[in-house]
């Protein structure tokens, strides 16, 4: 049996022939809806979207997507609105929301044919995040392992000697609470206690990008975007898990990296659905004695280089999430 909500599009949607055991109208806020049937069993619910209050918003999908089974709702969405355009449409595939038409024969096919990320992964655009800071024209990014020993002291190592080899330019590194950046004899590493590492990242305020190893720093908006790793083992994730049921939920809208991940694409898609929670890239294990590209494509992607004028790594965008 199944459910519809409807409001402005109630009419097209009196003419679905299909059973039907709860039907209403009217205008309601997406954790109303929620709440209403987190409980409740049904086949499919056809959801028309001006009965969510804000559906201009993609925060309103985020919430029903959260707090239902999205696999079961069809969002019926008005034909040449806002909420029909590629980047809606692309926001829309991001937060886990595949099922979406503007007719009655979209709903009567999706109906038995419910979409998967592959017959909608087309419509997702490729990210790119600008990285800003307010301290002074350096750009300031943070580290943070969310899986035990998820690499972030290894990989800042990496990026930071990659970035130096590309840009004409000082990068900084900068460690809190650990000592581990001394085992890599490296220029501009510095470690300090987790008390002083705003004080330390202001020294650094005038040189062009400044990479923080955030290790216990509860504090970090000194930071213009934090990086939040982690290693997708099974071993990794159930002691994760662990912790609380909702240990990834904190992660929604954050920028979530898998490192030293043996995940193909399809994996990450399932694994992006199974957790709820959006991967913003994944980086496989990586040699730090030599050069790597994707790494290259990675701070292309964080705004840092331009990858457009490197054809090589053009070329080898392998282990890039989003790649085309």
């Amino acid at each position: 049996m199944n459910v519809i909500i409807a409001n402005e599009q109630k009419d097209v949607l009196s003419n679905l022939d299909i059973d039907i055991i709860k039907n209403i109208s009217g205008e309601y806020e997406a954790s109303e809806i929620v709440e209403m049937f987190k409980s409740f069993f049904y086949n499919r619910m056809i959801l028309d979207v001006t009965a969510v209050k804000n559906y201009k918003n993609i925060d309103s999908y985020k919430t029903i997507a959260s707090g239902l089974d999205v696999d079961k709702i069809i969002f019926f969405l008005p034909k040449g609105s806002e909420v029909c355009t590629s980047n809606f449409l692309s926001n829309l595939v991001s937060s886990g929301v595949y099922n979406f038409t503007t007719n009655v024969e979209g709903i009567k096919y999706l109906l038995d044919n419910p979409n998967t990320y592959e017959n909608v992964s087309s419509l997702k655009k490729e990210e790119t995040v600008a990285v800003k800071n307010e301290m002074g024209i350096a750009k300031v990014i943070g580290f943070k392992d969310v899986t035990e020993h998820a690499g972030a002291t290894s990989l800042i190592y990496m990026l930071q000697q990659e970035l130096k080899s590309q840009l004409n330019s000082r990068v900084v590194a900068i460690e809190a609470g650990k000592n581990d950046f001394s085992y890599f004899n490296g220029k501009d590493m510095k470690s300090v206690a987790t008390e002083d590492i705003r004080n330390e990242v202001y020294k650094y305020s005038s040189d062009s990008i400044v990479l923080v190893d955030l290790n216990k720093t509860q504090d970090d908006s000194f930071c213009g975007e934090v990086i939040y790793l982690m290693e997708p083992s099974i071993l990794k994730l159930n002691k994760l898990m662990s912790a609380g049921v909702h240990s990834l939920s904190i992660l929604n809208n954050k920028i979530v990296v898998l490192n030293k991940s043996l995940l193909n694409n399809k994996d990450i898609n399932d694994f992006e659905y199974e957790a709820k929670l959006k991967i913003f890239y994944n980086i496989p294990p990586l040699n730090d004695r030599s050069k790597n590209s994707v790494l290259s494509d990675f701070l292309g992607k964080l705004g840092l280089l331009d990858i457009e004028k490197d054809k090589n790594v053009n070329n080898n965008k392998v282990f890039g999430l989003f790649r085309r």
